[in-house]
């Protein structure tokens, strides 16, 4: 019976379960869910989109499916960018949404920029949402006041529509569905630090970076996971975004060293070639990547002795045994995490359990560099 509970996958629990589960790559715990909280999974939200995009649909009054138009909008913002309901309520299409960089700035927060906003990227089919709107004759007047809805109202209809599902009437709560995308969005390996930026929230459990991360560079970051959202699955792989601190260049090849968004310093080698054409320097961002499958594990607090140049210290939060093969989730301090994926029989050598200690290891011609 233990070992059924370890290698239970997320796939078999219930949103609050999964919301639970996936709050503990969280350190800080500001993004905790408590039990009477519901939150909803990734296909849990697309059926409720499925059903407001149905209810906007069955309307036969032009009047009606206007108001109702109004009501899915404000939902699929705050689906894909995590917004608090009153931000989307005092938000202006025309000030506020930049059709061509697919980006919309958010109300002033404590993850707002200079300017008073934060910048969150969203998806094309949401620009082609917003632009439709801009272009209605019905609307174009006036595209400022578009979302100036009464908040109750708003409320009573994402209820309506979580019971339509057949979530409970609080799974539709704005504040819950904001919360659901940033399990979401924590489930897809995002950084906490980021995904507490996104959604404005302050940050004083995080240790700050040794290297300063511009707002490009957020940018960037932001791009690169509402992109993922929309691409095909590929390989495990686990991704890490940073800056070059030192380049170290031989007659073949050239050894780069990279600090990580959670300061963790990472090593790889590359060819001189690929250094000129990627135009790599001291300070350039970067992505950094590595298949799971060469992730290897060290059970144990004291850091191994070994050839690998990149050894990350973790606790193991998941096992996921299969029939070929065992997958292990590691989570780093800073709520980042790791994923080995080894055969079986090693796995078993490994006498590895969830909770226990461990080193992330892999050398330096596993990682593979992507220029920002």
């Amino acid at each position: 019976m233990k070992n059924q509970k370890r290698t239970q996958t997320t796939d078999s629990l219930n949103g609050v379960q999964r919301a639970a589960f996936y709050s503990r790559f969280n350190p800080t715990a500001i993004l905790k869910v408590s039990k009477n909280i519901n939150c909803l999974d990734t296909n849990e939200l697309f059926r409720l989109e499925k059903s407001y995009r149905e209810w906007v649909a069955k309307a036969r009054r032009s009047d009606v499916k206007n108001s109702r138009r109004r009501i899915l909008l404000i939902f699929l913002l705050i689906r894909y960018t995590g917004a608090r309901l009153a931000e989307i309520l005092n938000l202006k299409i025309k000030r506020h949404v930049d059709m061509k960089n697919h980006v919309v700035c958010l109300g002033r927060t404590e993850g707002a920029n200079k300017q008073g906003f934060r910048k969150v990227h969203i998806p094309l089919v949401l620009v082609r949402e917003l632009e439709a709107i801009q272009n209605d004759p019905h609307f174009c007047k006036s595209p400022d006041f578009f979302f100036r809805v009464d908040p109750a109202h708003v409320r009573r209809k994402f209820y309506e529509r979580a019971r339509e599902c057949g979530f409970p009437k609080e799974s539709g709560n704005p504040n819950s569905i904001r919360r659901s995308r940033a399990i979401e969005l924590l489930r897809s390996n995002m950084p906490p630090l980021l995904v507490q930026k996104l959604l404005g929230l302050a940050t004083p459990g995080i240790t700050a970076s040794v290297v300063d991360f511009s707002e490009a560079d957020m940018q960037h970051m932001f791009r690169y996971y509402v992109d993922k959202e929309s691409r095909p699955k590929t390989s495990a792989r686990n991704l890490f975004f940073g800056k070059v601190t030192l380049i170290r260049k031989g007659d073949i090849q050239s050894e780069v060293k990279i600090t990580t968004l959670g300061s963790y310093p990472l090593v790889t080698v590359i060819t001189n070639e690929s250094l000129a054409r990627l135009e790599l320097k001291q300070g350039s961002f970067v992505e950094a990547e590595v298949k799971a499958p060469w992730v290897l594990l060290s059970k144990g607090e004291k850091e191994p002795k070994t050839s690998a140049e990149n050894r990350l210290k973790g606790s193991v939060t998941q096992i996921v045994r299969g029939k070929i093969t065992t997958e292990y989730v590691v989570t780093l301090k800073d709520g980042t995490y790791v994923c080995s994926v080894v055969t079986n029989g090693s796995g078993s050598q490994l006498g590895i359990e969830e909770g226990n200690t461990v080193w992330a290891l892999f050398n330096a011609f596993s990682v593979i560099i992507n220029a920002g």
